[in-house]
């Protein structure tokens, strides 16, 4: 048996320039939160990180809710753990089997008051937040309910020798901005129920850009850490572009060239193959129902080169034309209206799924 990723989720730093959820603090309080597994095994291990933080970190407490029972997470032994800044910690293995599709609910109790958390932002999932330690409780008084999570990483899971893991790295369209919160519809989530020998774990930042820092360190920057060190990762799914090419205009930023998003793409592709790894790219999601900030037409004619580029190149392993996919056939640089969230630039839960369902099974061979 080997250990490998059965949940991955990208953190941020709460001191990023553009802000899409207010950051936070906690003092006295209990955090609980849902993690849906994209993979399972015989035992698990839960992931806490302190990436971003500036001061140390106590974790006062901390149970996880699996197969109707709660469990008490222990650190070596220990039922608190301090995480210094920039640490990840992973807890004691908890010897009892998850599945594939699979809820665990942590509960992380934050006896002193913490810096501003590291975070996921957009993960279309609730975090629901109480006074006091509430670990054990069955029914806390919760004060707030936010869609974050905080000091979550990922879940490893024990399983058989020669399981395969892929990585969906890139931006909203795998985190699950405009697909329905707490439903676990989010296009790596309908990839992972047509998969029948590994899974992808999803590495998915809103906003994030594959060039440059905004949401999240860029693309390229995060590419080791949540990509290189995802346990027993065999292949990568990326879609960037969005964000490079809509908030330069937002951000008072001079465009983004195709040469430049070429070259990003290149360079990931290298370092895929790099590290052994098969790559797939997924062309650039229509945006052009985004409003005249976003949707310039600069960005989407950029979108379209670079596109064609996508499609024709031998770079990668693989291609995934989500564009054609989702696009609305008279107007291609929009998505389709039934499967608009709304904003013009994000999938709804038929998108998600259409986006899921334009990926080649035999490509990504998990």
């Amino acid at each position: 048996m080997i250990w490998t990723a059965g949940f991955r989720t990208a953190v941020i730093s709460p001191y990023d320039r553009l802000q899409f959820s207010q950051p936070r603090s906690f003092a006295d309080q209990t955090v609980r939160q849902v993690l849906h597994l994209a993979g399972g095994g015989d035992a698990f291990r839960v992931r806490l990180t302190n990436l971003f933080g500036r001061t140390p970190l106590m974790v006062g407490a901390a149970t996880v809710v699996v197969g109707g029972r709660s469990v008490a997470l222990t650190f070596d032994g220990a039922a608190h753990r301090i995480i210094a800044v920039g640490e990840e910690v992973v807890t004691d293995p908890v010897r009892t089997p998850v599945a594939a599709g699979a809820d665990l609910v942590v509960s992380l109790y934050l006896p002193e008051r913490t810096d501003l958390a590291t975070h996921s932002h957009k993960p279309a999932e609730l975090t629901r937040i109480a006074d006091g330690n509430q670990v054990t409780a069955a029914r806390p008084q919760w004060t707030e309910q936010v869609e974050a999570r905080f000091y979550l990483s990922g879940v490893d899971v024990l399983a058989p020798p020669g399981t395969a893991v892929g990585v969906a790295f890139g931006d909203s369209w795998f985190e699950g901005v405009g697909t329905t919160t707490s439903a676990n519809r989010r296009s790596v989530d309908f990839l992972n129920r047509r998969l029948k020998r590994g899974w992808v774990v999803n590495q998915g930042i809103a906003g994030n850009r594959l060039l440059r820092d905004t949401v999240g360190e860029h693309g390229l920057a995060r590419f080791d850490r949540d990509v290189l060190s995802v346990l027993a990762v065999t292949h990568v799914l990326v879609h960037f572009g969005i964000n490079d090419l809509g908030l330069p205009g937002m951000l008072g930023e001079p465009p983004v060239t195709a040469d430049d998003l070429v070259g990003g793409f290149r360079a990931l592709a290298d370092r895929a193959h790099s590290a052994g790894l098969k790559i797939l790219a997924a062309t650039i999601g229509p945006f052009g129902g985004a409003g005249p900030e976003i949707s310039t037409p600069a960005g989407l004619a950029t979108r379209r080169e670079v596109n064609d580029w996508i499609r024709t190149t031998d770079v990668f392993d693989a291609v995934v034309d989500v564009a054609r996919a989702v696009a609305d056939p008279p107007a291609p640089d929009r998505i389709h209206p039934a499967l608009d969230s709304g904003d013009g630039m994000h999938l709804n839960d038929r998108g998600a799924e259409a986006m899921a369902n334009a990926v080649n099974l035999d490509d990504l061979a998990l």
